[in-house]
């Protein structure tokens, strides 16, 4: 019986099959469906990228913006002043508008600065002092003149024989002045755009001479750092900076035997960078009278600090020569990157010195 259903079906099927087949065709005149195609969508708009950290244009010392700076202030060679330091000499007039400023050992265990001005040219400095034999190697990556006060002949020669050019007072260089706030030798300072008249024709803006972070948190202290808010530094008995960081200020502020150490505007000195490294002092030869103490920093190097920011970590320091900058790296030879804004070196002597020298740091 289900067999017989089956086919009963499919012959029904047949049969209206072929009724269709008979019938007229017929015209569909209903209206027909339109279909839209819509245009392809554009192309998703991206989000924009990230805006570099770097300004357009900066100053090579310090990395800050320098966009707001004219052709002839970005084109001006650095000056380079000697600037004395003892306890009669200070307060310094202008000193905390350096870019870079280099203390060094001397006589007595006193120290003595180089100040190199380039982004910021105030009026005057000072006070103004005498050249030292490392003086030509310390700022000569920077470029630009060697401004001091005299030296002895020997070392004024083998500067000025090495390619260094110098503006000094004792041989006819114009622009410096005696002030009556302190007693000679203590009061002679510099005109800055009379000194900036006399620079060697071609002489131009310095290079930049160490890398600098851009997002300044990602500075190499402040990434790979540990946590810093004191410095104390014995050079000698008549030499003891330290340094104290100010979290309102973000900035590291200077003292001199444990008072402030301010400029005669009362500027308390101040720095962004602090780089700490240990050096050797040698004696040049000559009389017990004009033998003076000599730190080696063309090639050469050694080991140190650095601060930037509230962070500091150990490093490695390499000079090639007079006209190289110094090489900044980790313990594992990466290169460190400072943060922008001014920055001090403080070139410490481990060896040479015959006493003890320390710096700590917490």
């Amino acid at each position: 019986m289900r067999s017989t259903r089956v086919t009963s079906a499919v012959a029904a099927a047949l049969a209206l099959v072929g009724l269709a087949a008979c019938a007229p065709a017929t015209t569909d005149s209903s209206p027909q469906a339109t279909v839209s195609v819509a245009p392809a969508s554009a192309t998703p708009t991206l989000p924009a990228a990230p805006e570099d950290p770097r300004p357009d244009v900066i100053w090579p010392l310090t990395g800050l913006d320098a966009s707001d700076a004219s052709a002839a202030e970005l084109a001006r060679p650095a000056l380079s002043i000697k600037i004395e330091n003892s306890a009669a000499a200070r307060p310094q007039e202008n000193l905390d508008q350096a870019d870079v400023v280099f203390e060094e050992y001397v006589e007595a265990g006193i120290s003595r600065l180089i100040a190199v001005y380039h982004s910021q040219m105030p009026d005057s400095v000072g006070p103004v002092r005498s050249m030292r034999p490392m003086d030509r190697n310390i700022m000569g990556s920077f470029g630009g003149p060697l401004v001091f006060s005299g030296a002895q002949g020997r070392f004024v020669t083998a500067t000025v024989n090495s390619g260094q050019q110098v503006i000094t007072q004792d041989i006819g260089s114009y622009g410096f002045y005696r002030t009556n706030d302190k007693a000679a030798p203590h009061n002679l300072h510099a005109y800055l755009d009379k000194i900036l008249e006399q620079a060697d024709t071609g002489m131009t803006a310095p290079d930049e001479q160490w890398a600098i972070a851009y997002p300044e948190e990602t500075a190499t202290a402040q990434v790979e750092g540990e946590p810093a808010s004191q410095i104390d530094i014995h050079m000698s008995g008549y030499s003891n900076p330290s340094w104290s960081w100010d979290s309102g200020q973000a900035r590291w502020l200077r003292s001199e035997g444990g008072s402030p150490h301010v400029t005669t505007a009362g500027t308390q000195l101040s720095a962004t960078n602090v780089v700490m490294l240990w050096v050797t002092v040698e004696y040049t030869t000559g009389s017990a009278t004009s033998s003076v103490p000599e730190t080696l920093v063309a090639g050469k190097k050694g080991s140190g600090y650095v601060v930037s920011g509230d962070r500091t970590i150990a490093i490695t320091w390499s000079k090639a020569g007079q006209y190289e900058p110094f090489v900044l790296t980790t313990e594992a030879g990466d290169p460190v990157a400072l943060m922008p804004g001014q920055t001090w070196f403080e070139l410490i002597p481990n060896k040479g010195v015959g006493h003890p020298t320390s710096i700590d740091i917490s």
